[in-house]
């Protein structure tokens, strides 16, 4: 896992699972680009200089204060990279805001807030960097990698919680097609669902008692045990794995299952009978609940 000249952009790295991001790229030698507006956990304006602050800290990180989603920002975020480092090796989209409604009272401004940063972010950053890592990996570099910061919201569900679910499943099929496009040049592509105690956790409004569990548990897990395995999957040791959905809880790290048809039936009549089909219907229940277990810390 030694990152010593490997150089990072991770998005979101001023705090929380950014930030322990952050730190752990940059024990393990490698230089780290915060891209970071420093905005609260809904998007609103709040620390515009905290990115600047955190690099003070670091002998190679630095910082860009900016929108993500704004094409102008990325492709700043990859030059500095170039510029300050020399190359651009991993990419951490862990950028994501939170403006939570049940869909029946949904405001369509929250809707495209939440999408921008937290979907279309990851597309303008990959957009920019994914050619210079390529043009990299042809004259002979070690390819690069890409993690994507999903969540179970964007698997399982969860009340209210539309617009993120849906920009996290949005980034978990970006994860798959940019696997595909960048497996020729051997850079891969994964996404993590991080339990950790962030803001994303502080702002957990548990409908039911075992939602209650869960984000009392959830907020005792620190976010370095993310970092790791996101440190993990930049280096070279994994260099084979690419296109895979993982969790991380404390010390537990899970592969998830992604959908591939279970069964099928054949259609006779005007009227289909799925009966067949019905043993194998997901459950319907809430990531909170699916994960209120002890963590194992």
């Amino acid at each position: 896992m030694d990152l010593d000249k490997r150089v990072a952009i991770v998005t979101g790295g001023a705090r929380g699972i950014g930030l322990a991001i952050v730190e752990d790229l940059a024990a393990r030698g490698a230089a780290v680009v915060i891209v970071d507006p420093g905005v609260s956990i809904s998007g609103e304006p709040e620390q515009p200089d905290l990115a600047e602050k955190i690099a003070e800290r670091f002998p190679h990180v630095a910082a860009l204060c900016g929108d993500i989603a704004d094409a102008q920002v990325a492709r700043a975020a990859v030059a500095l990279a170039q510029e300050r480092f020399g190359a651009l090796d991993i990419v951490v989209n862990n950028a994501a805001i939170i403006r939570d409604a049940f869909i029946f009272k949904s405001d369509p401004q929250a809707w495209d807030a939440v999408l921008r940063t937290n979907l279309t972010g990851a597309q303008r950053l990959l957009g920019a960097a994914t050619p210079l890592m390529r043009d990299q990996a042809k004259a002979g570099r070690a390819p690069g990698a890409i993690v994507n910061i999903v969540s179970t919201a964007g698997i399982y569900g969860n009340f209210g919680q539309a617009a993120y679910g849906a920009a996290k499943a949005g980034l978990i099929g970006l994860t798959r097609v940019v696997a595909h496009d960048l497996s020729r040049s051997g850079i891969r592509c994964n996404a993590l669902a991080p339990f950790a105690a962030t803001r994303v956790t502080e702002s957990i409004k548990p409908a039911n008692d075992v939602q209650a569990a869960y984000k009392e548990k959830a907020l005792r897990v620190p976010a370095r045990y993310v970092a790791r395995v996101v440190s993990f999957l930049a280096s070279e040791a994994a260099a084979h794995i690419s296109g895979q959905l993982f969790g991380v809880r404390g010390r537990e790290v899970f592969i998830f299952t992604q959908p591939r048809p279970a069964q099928r039936v054949l259609q006779s009549g005007d009227s289909p009978d799925l009966k067949p089909l019905e043993p194998h219907f997901a459950e319907l229940i809430t990531d909170l609940e699916a994960f209120s277990g002890d963590p194992v810390l």
